[in-house]
This record gives C-alpha cells, structure tokens and sequence, in this order.
C-alpha cells in the first residue's frame, strides 16, 4: 500500500473510533457528531481507494461524486448510492444550528461506514 494511502487509513479510523466512541457513549450521546464522524470516515476511505487506484482524491465531501469515481476500481462499493446519499448532511450541514441528526440517523449512519469501512478495506487488502 502506498505510504499516503495509508495515511488517509489512518485518518479514517480515527473518525472511526470517534463515531464509536460518541455513539455508545452512557451519558450526552450527541448524534450529530456520531454523524458527523461517521461521514467522515466513508469520505477518506473512499479518498484512499481513489488514491490507491492511481487516482486524485479531489477537495470535495460529497460522497456520491467520490462514489462515482471510485467505483470503476472498486466495484465492491457500486452498491452503497442511497445509503451514501442519506449521508450528504452530516459533512457540513448537521454541524450548523438549525440541522440536528436523529438517534435513528445516528444509527443508519454508523451501520452505513461499518460496511463501507469493511468493503473498502477488504479491497485495500486490510482486514475488515
């Protein structure tokens, strides 16, 4: 694996361990950083796969158009578009007032990067 690749790895599982960490929190779970961190983490994994491939990571959090280019090298991740797309908000927007995420959003959107994260992985030869 290239050295940067690993790098954008290393960033997503942090966000990883983050969404987590906030999601099974006891007490003052907030679902918009479990979101939040969930989002980011199927963002650099697709980010490293791109780059793994040969490919640019373009500046960009939406996950659909880093789908769109991921996929022709990655064809394991072809089948995540609605649930991709269900997690447009939670880059930018949940962490404004006036857009506050669900416990159920919370949850669709940890199951959502768990499976990414797996898919992504396994073609990055890592384990899930």
């Amino acid at each position: 694996m290239k050295p940067v690749t690993s790098e954008w790895v290393e960033k997503a599982e942090a966000d990883w361990r983050a969404a987590q960490r906030e999601f099974n929190a006891a007490v003052d779970s907030s679902p918009d950083i479990v979101c939040f961190h969930a989002q980011q983490c199927v963002e650099k994994y697709l980010k490293a796969r791109l780059i793994e491939s040969g490919l640019v990571a373009p500046r960009t959090h939406n996950l659909l158009a880093l789908l769109a280019l991921v996929t022709p090298t990655a064809p394991g991740l072809a089948g995540f578009t609605a649930r991709l797309s269900r997690m447009a908000a939670h880059a930018v927007e949940i962490r404004y007032p006036g857009s506050d995420a669900t416990a159920a959003e919370a949850q669709e959107a940890v199951a959502t990067a768990s499976a990414v994260r797996a898919q992504a992985r396994t073609s990055l030869g890592l384990s899930a």
